[in-house]
């Protein structure tokens, strides 16, 4: 996606800027690469910076109301102080490195449902800022991930939504300020007892840790709780496991210590 504002801070005949990505698919841990196009306007400027921010719209739960906000979680600084005379141009190349904990955007050709990304250009002129658009950007999980989505589907669950939730997961390091939390429609099998199971990735550049949380339905003479499930995978070995026998394993131990039957 291409974006082009003209500067709001300078009025009519200042400078305008244009972001191009070479390509808007990335995946954790990868980069995005592309060029910014700064154009003078009709007088000379001092710009401060040009810079890039990746973006995501996260929840925030508070103590009496719950909002979603715009959040920046990764910046580049591409450029320091130059001048931009009258109908000059810059044209800047970037390569912009996107975290390992991204959250994923796209499973199988297909946005998932509730989530927004995007990359923004910020230019600073006499220190007025302007925040350019977003530019959209489609983060696809990285091999170790697929493998274990590929497993859910395997036993049948079905892709519901999606969320970036602010905070941090008790006992898992965690470097970006939020998670995200990919939710599932149970298969069949697990559907008398299961309401819906939600699905965590913590990536680094080597394993990737793994949250699983499982609502459950209540009984007659039982009620409804929720069960964590916390495991690592390497990224080297993901291919040895069977995770669609092991995820089974897990959920079907889970719902039958809290005594719940199939």
């Amino acid at each position: 996606m291409v974006f082009k504002r003209l500067m709001q801070a300078m009025g009519v005949g200042g400078p305008s800027v244009e972001t191009v990505l070479a390509n808007p698919h990335c995946r954790p841990g990868g980069q995005l690469e592309g060029r910014i196009q700064v154009a003078g306007g009709d007088h000379g400027v001092d710009i401060s910076y040009v810079a890039l921010g990746l973006v995501t719209r996260v929840e925030v739960e508070g103590a009496d109301s719950e909002y979603n906000t715009n959040q920046e979680f990764a910046r580049q600084q591409v450029t320091g102080p130059f001048r931009l005379e009258a109908g000059q141009r810059y044209d800047i190349p970037f390569r912009f490195q996107v975290p390992w904990e991204t959250p994923l955007t796209d499973l199988y050709g297909q946005r998932l449902h509730g989530m927004t990304m995007g990359l923004r250009t910020e230019l600073e002129v006499a220190r007025s800022v302007d925040s350019g658009d977003l530019d959209a950007v489609s983060v696809h999980p990285l091999p170790a991930q697929e493998r274990l989505l590929e497993a859910l589907l395997r036993l049948g669950f079905r892709f519901a939504r999606a969320d970036v939730e602010r905070g941090h997961i008790y006992g898992v390091r965690q470097s970006l300020p939020f998670y995200q939390e990919i939710e599932f429609f149970p298969a069949p099998q697990y559907a008398r007892a299961i309401n819906q199971l939600e699905l965590t990735f913590i990536t680094e550049p080597r394993q990737t840790q793994v949250v699983l949380e499982i609502d459950k339905r209540g009984g007659v003479l039982s009620e409804g709780r929720d069960a964590f499930g916390r495991f690592t995978v390497d990224h080297a070995t993901v291919d040895t496991v069977d995770w669609a026998a092991q995820l089974d394993a897990w959920l079907r131990q889970s719902i039958q210590r809290r005594g719940l039957f199939f």
